[in-house]
């Protein structure tokens, strides 16, 4: 049997393989020397041509570009007045930036137990979390598979809450044969490099409200009623008035300017990410110590990640040691996510211990996310495949 690297072996690979990095060529690199010779190089008309394109492919009214995921996030609770005594509940087995956004406006998080077989928010856990001052819902499209959105609709209609999806996993996901991004009251999309598409640093949001369109806007720029193209040039003038406390969370033209080609090029990428994963499935659905992610049949998903299962009673070590042995392999494995209930700020803020949701904590240890991007190739798909099987091997039982 083949010695793995961290016992002295020969690595598969020669150089690293990252579980997910951006794709840029000339027509992108291009297009953001042609913003820097230009007037406009802040928030401009190729930031507004990015919005309406993105729209477009979504079907929503309203698209609105930030410079973060993160800020999405923070100026979707801030137009839904999320305050101090505010309960907004959401997943524990995300980034922590879904639950953060809650926080920076004096909210609660409340975290619900996730499905263990799809790894999303369980509506049934959400009803328990619901009290008089609950809000409003985040659920994420965990890896790029839709949560079960009929059920939370009707959960937030029932109980008059807003939504606010998490989909930066998630574009071109369908839900039902909807677009994840025209469904509730709000859904937030992240570009950062890892992700399916990239502005390098990114987001949006989109809403068919235009009560929510309006005080998007405002956050995303101090809080300030008309915004800068308004104000600069010829026609513009000099009046303005700040209604909210609001942010500096603007989209540059530079970071427009990646965001309208790599939206042209979005089907493609998917195109190959659906062509690596069926390559896993074919090729990883023997090892029986590996379960493969479960898909359910009403979904499109968008495989932003490919996280599989470790069935840790087969092996004769843990998870943790798996990644540093397919590390040494130069195989870029990666961990999504640590529960957010376990980091050390939300436990002394909020009180929150280990052994409060059941199943994201049975699952966590058993997690493993795979290099899954459309640049990969057929060799780095397959060296993945055959780093896998070499660590299992060598330390199944």
């Amino acid at each position: 049997m083949e010695k793995p690297a961290i016992e002295g072996g020969k690595p598969v690979r020669d150089n690293f393989l990252p579980y997910g990095i951006q794709w840029l060529n000339d027509k992108e690199i291009k297009e953001v020397v042609d913003s820097l010779k230009s007037n406009w190089i802040t928030t401009g008309p190729k930031m507004r041509l990015f919005e309406e394109h993105f729209k477009k492919f979504i079907g929503s009214k309203y698209a609105i570009a930030v410079n973060s995921g993160t800020a999405a996030l923070h100026v979707s609770t801030s137009s839904i007045d999320i305050k101090p005594g505010d309960e907004v509940i959401t997943t524990p087995l995300t980034f922590v930036a879904s639950a953060n956004c809650v926080v920076y406006r004096g909210g609660t998080p409340i975290f619900a137990d996730i499905k263990k077989n799809t790894y999303n928010i369980d509506p049934n856990e959400i009803k328990k979390k619901i009290t008089p001052k609950t809000k409003a819902i985040i659920p994420v499209h965990f890896a790029g598979q839709p949560c079960d959105m009929d059920e939370i609709c009707e959960i937030a209609q029932e109980n008059d809450l807003y939504i606010i999806e998490d989909a930066a996993h998630a574009i071109d996901a369908e839900y039902n044969g909807k677009k994840i991004g025209n469904i509730s009251d709000l859904t937030v999309f992240s570009f950062h490099p890892v992700k399916n598409m990239t502005t390098a640093e990114g987001g949006m949001v989109t809403t068919n409200s235009e009560e929510l369109y309006e005080k998007l806007l405002m956050f995303r720029t101090h809080g300030i009623s008309k915004d800068a193209i308004k104000r600069f040039g010829k026609s513009g003038d000099f009046y303005y008035d700040m209604k909210y406390l609001g942010f500096r969370y603007n989209m540059s033209e530079l970071h427009a300017s990646l965001g309208i080609h790599q939206l042209n090029k979005l089907q493609d990428f998917q195109k190959r990410r659906r062509e690596i994963v069926k390559i896993y499935e074919r090729e990883l659905k023997s090892i029986e110590e590996v379960k493969l992610p479960y898909v359910k049949n009403n979904i499109k998903h968008s495989w932003h990640l490919y996280v599989i299962q470790l069935e840790l009673e087969k092996l004769r070590r843990d998870r943790d040691f798996i990644f540093k042995a397919l590390r040494e392999e130069n195989i870029g494995v990666n961990v999504h996510y640590i529960p957010v209930h376990y980091h050390s700020y939300y436990q002394k803020r909020f009180g929150l211990n280990k052994g409060i949701l059941p199943n994201v904590e049975w699952l966590y240890p058993r997690l493993l996310t795979i290099p899954l991007f459309s640049k990969m190739n057929d060799k780095d798909v397959y060296d993945v495949i055959n780093a896998l099987e070499k660590i299992i091997n060598f330390y199944s039982k």
